[in-house]
């Protein structure tokens, strides 16, 4: 009970900064549509049979500044391919091997390759993922292996 009110209060302090308007209807559509969110994660938790321990501890924070360097380097790798004259592109699909153990690190590696601008994820099954490359050098990023491990090392492996 205490994680869902505290989850409830983290999500309506956020929801208060990000709205920015306090009118009465305004904050009674932000309390009910945090308290919405909370009943549906309890929910899923109570259908799934168990809860979930997603606690990354101070893990993420090499893992965060990392990811921003990157999604701004492959944002300007795609954005020159595809500013350029003969639009330089070489769209192709890539499959690779997650070494990741947990659900919520693999959830994090998929989302972190389609958050970086070229790379979407298509389609995982276990720890086998399908993921479209719009350039060589995003799809060797990928391929690289360097996310990968990131990711695992989030979840406390190597």
């Amino acid at each position: 009970m205490t994680r869902r009110v505290l989850t409830f209060a983290v999500l309506f302090a956020v929801w208060l900064l990000w709205s920015g308007h306090y009118t009465g209807m305004l904050l009674s559509f932000g309390v009910l549509s945090c308290l919405l969110c909370v009943w549906l994660t309890a929910r899923m938790e109570r259908v799934a049979g168990a809860q979930r321990d997603y606690r990354l501890g101070l893990r993420w924070i090499p893992y965060g500044p990392w990811l921003l360097v990157e999604i701004v380097k492959s944002n300007v790798d795609v954005a020159r391919a595809i500013l350029s004259r003969d639009l330089k592109i070489q769209p192709q699909l890539v499959r690779l091997k997650a070494t990741q153990k947990t659900d919520m690190a693999r959830v994090i590696y998929a989302n972190s390759i389609t958050l970086t601008p070229g790379t979407i994820t298509l389609d995982v099954r276990g720890d086998d993922f399908l993921v479209h490359a719009l350039l060589d050098a995003t799809a060797e990023g990928v391929l690289s292996g360097e996310m990968d491990r990131r990711c695992t090392a989030l979840e406390g492996g190597s």
